[in-house]
């Protein structure tokens, strides 16, 4: 059964041009992560993709920062390009899935089309047309709102951007960077996370997930950026990085999974 009934449903009614709205949702810091919500046609494109939200299907919109950021990843050109809309359970695609859409620029439409999920089949959502006048408007209103901006997010951007550009440092360690987390729940650190290894177009290839916590301070967030960056490309990363996750057989990489603490089962 596909998993969004509920929007085509609702999608069949709709015969003038799809209208987009994106919200960023910023709860207390105690109670949530900061979201982009895309609110198409007056309904939540992400909470209609699973009635109810039940179990690890549900989807959480991506932060503003990636999809509004450097790049506005949610513009549209003539050639197109998949943007991440959302991620699903664990944050790992390919365990608990993510939400993807294929963005492009058709004459004066915006379309979002060729739907998919790495941890499902049955993401079934149909091609959504916009005027690209009201989109674009849209994408920049929602780009200059910074309302939702924290300290800790703006160094974990600066160094995120930063080291996506030492594509040296990456190769040589045989790693990528999955992205640089940030929570206003925990506003003292951040946390780069990195894959390994580099290509895994392979499913049956092991991989494994590391992360690394940084403490913040009180400098400014662009010289915090510098010195992380810094720190990090001096050597290998994997060598005092944690073991977040991976695939069953990720051990025969040569990292050992985590002892498991007998008070948190």
């Amino acid at each position: 059964m596909a998993l969004t009934t509920r929007f085509h449903d609702h999608r069949l009614m709709i015969t003038s041009p799809d209208h987009l709205r994106l919200t960023i949702v910023c709860p207390p810091p105690a109670e949530g992560v900061v979201q982009v919500r895309p609110i198409v046609n007056g309904q939540d494109l992400l909470d209609a993709m699973v009635p109810g939200g039940v179990g690890a299907a549900s989807y959480q919109g991506v932060g503003p920062r990636y999809l509004l950021g450097q790049g506005v990843p949610l513009q549209a050109a003539s050639t197109p390009h998949e943007v991440r809309l959302a991620l699903s359970g664990c944050g790992v695609e390919e365990c608990c899935g993510a939400l993807y859409v294929t963005v492009s620029r058709s004459g004066d439409q915006v379309v979002w089309a060729g739907w998919r999920d790495p941890g499902r089949q049955d993401v079934d959502v149909p091609e959504l047309r916009f005027t690209a006048a009201q989109y674009e408007a849209e994408v920049l209103r929602a780009g200059m709102d910074r309302g939702w901006e924290w300290p800790g997010g703006v160094v974990a951007e600066l160094l995120e951007t930063g080291l996506r550009k030492r594509e040296d440092w990456l190769r040589g360690w045989d790693c990528e960077v999955e992205g640089v987390w940030a929570s206003r729940h925990d506003p003292d650190r951040i946390h780069v996370v990195l894959c390994h290894p580099r290509d895994r177009a392979d499913a049956n290839v092991p991989w494994l997930q590391f992360g690394i916590p940084l403490p913040l301070s009180a400098e400014a967030p662009s010289a915090q950026a510098e010195r992380f960056e810094a720190q990090l490309t001096a050597g290998d990363p994997r060598a005092t990085a944690e073991v977040w996750g991976g695939s069953h057989d990720a051990e025969q990489l040569g990292y050992p999974w985590p002892p498991v603490d007998p008070l948190s089962i």
